[in-house]
Protein backbone atom coordinates (compact mmCIF):
# COMPACT_ATOMS: atom_id res chain seq x y z
CA UNK A 1 0.00 0.00 0.00
CA UNK A 2 1.16 3.50 -0.69
CA UNK A 3 1.70 5.90 2.16
CA UNK A 4 -1.04 7.91 3.81
CA UNK A 5 0.80 11.03 2.70
CA UNK A 6 0.46 10.00 -0.95
CA UNK A 7 -3.21 9.17 -0.41
CA UNK A 8 -3.87 12.62 1.03
CA UNK A 9 -2.11 14.18 -1.96
CA UNK A 10 -4.27 12.12 -4.31
CA UNK A 11 -7.41 13.24 -2.48
CA UNK A 12 -6.27 16.85 -2.78
CA UNK A 13 -5.47 16.52 -6.48
CA UNK A 14 -8.60 14.72 -7.61
CA UNK A 15 -11.03 16.84 -5.65
CA UNK A 16 -9.28 20.07 -6.59
CA UNK A 17 -9.59 19.11 -10.26
CA UNK A 18 -13.33 18.58 -9.80
CA UNK A 19 -13.59 21.91 -7.98
CA UNK A 20 -11.68 23.69 -10.73
CA UNK A 21 -14.13 22.26 -13.25
CA UNK A 22 -16.94 23.95 -11.32
CA UNK A 23 -15.19 27.30 -11.43
CA UNK A 24 -14.30 26.80 -15.08
CA UNK A 25 -17.98 26.34 -15.88
CA UNK A 26 -18.88 29.48 -13.92
CA UNK A 27 -16.21 31.49 -15.71
CA UNK A 28 -16.93 30.46 -19.27
CA UNK A 29 -20.65 29.67 -19.29
CA UNK A 30 -22.74 32.70 -18.38
CA UNK A 31 -26.08 30.88 -18.80
CA UNK A 32 -25.49 28.20 -16.15
CA UNK A 33 -27.30 28.39 -12.79
CA UNK A 34 -24.60 29.79 -10.50
CA UNK A 35 -26.34 28.75 -7.30
CA UNK A 36 -26.50 25.10 -8.37
CA UNK A 37 -22.84 25.09 -9.39
CA UNK A 38 -21.82 26.67 -6.07
CA UNK A 39 -23.79 23.96 -4.24
CA UNK A 40 -21.89 21.30 -6.18
CA UNK A 41 -18.62 23.04 -5.31
CA UNK A 42 -19.64 23.13 -1.65
CA UNK A 43 -20.33 19.40 -1.71
CA UNK A 44 -16.88 18.80 -3.18
CA UNK A 45 -15.21 20.87 -0.45
CA UNK A 46 -17.19 19.08 2.26
CA UNK A 47 -16.30 15.66 0.83
CA UNK A 48 -12.64 16.72 0.67
CA UNK A 49 -12.63 17.51 4.37
CA UNK A 50 -14.36 14.25 5.21
CA UNK A 51 -11.97 12.14 3.14
CA UNK A 52 -8.88 13.84 4.55
CA UNK A 53 -10.08 13.16 8.09
CA UNK A 54 -10.85 9.55 7.23
CA UNK A 55 -7.39 9.13 5.69
CA UNK A 56 -5.59 9.98 8.92
CA UNK A 57 -7.87 7.96 11.23
CA UNK A 58 -8.09 4.38 9.90
CA UNK A 59 -10.08 1.65 11.61
CA UNK A 60 -8.35 -1.48 12.89
CA UNK A 61 -4.80 -0.18 13.11
CA UNK A 62 -3.61 -3.49 14.57
CA UNK A 63 -4.85 -5.61 11.66
CA UNK A 64 -3.19 -4.88 8.29
CA UNK A 65 -6.00 -6.57 6.37
CA UNK A 66 -8.59 -4.28 7.94
CA UNK A 67 -6.47 -1.22 7.23
CA UNK A 68 -6.06 -2.22 3.59
CA UNK A 69 -9.81 -2.81 3.27
CA UNK A 70 -10.47 0.54 4.96
CA UNK A 71 -8.27 2.46 2.53
CA UNK A 72 -9.74 0.64 -0.47
CA UNK A 73 -13.20 1.72 0.68
CA UNK A 74 -11.94 5.29 1.17
CA UNK A 75 -10.55 5.40 -2.36
CA UNK A 76 -13.78 3.98 -3.75
CA UNK A 77 -15.82 6.58 -1.84
CA UNK A 78 -13.58 9.33 -3.22
CA UNK A 79 -14.07 8.17 -6.80
CA UNK A 80 -17.83 7.82 -6.35
CA UNK A 81 -18.08 11.30 -4.81
CA UNK A 82 -16.11 12.92 -7.63
CA UNK A 83 -18.06 11.03 -10.27
CA UNK A 84 -21.42 12.04 -8.81
CA UNK A 85 -20.31 15.69 -8.51
CA UNK A 86 -19.16 15.77 -12.12
CA UNK A 87 -22.41 14.12 -13.22
CA UNK A 88 -24.37 16.86 -11.42
CA UNK A 89 -22.18 19.51 -13.05
CA UNK A 90 -22.70 17.92 -16.45
CA UNK A 91 -26.46 17.92 -15.89
CA UNK A 92 -26.37 21.64 -15.11
CA UNK A 93 -24.44 22.32 -18.29
CA UNK A 94 -26.86 20.24 -20.35
CA UNK A 95 -29.80 22.27 -18.99
CA UNK A 96 -28.48 25.43 -20.62
CA UNK A 97 -27.09 23.78 -23.74
CA UNK A 98 -30.55 23.07 -25.13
Amino acid sequence: MASVRDLKKDIDLILSLALSDCFYVLEYNQKVDEKAVYEIAGEIVQKHRELRLRAIHPDGKDNPKLVKKYYKALIQDMLVAVDSSLEKLSAEIKKVAK
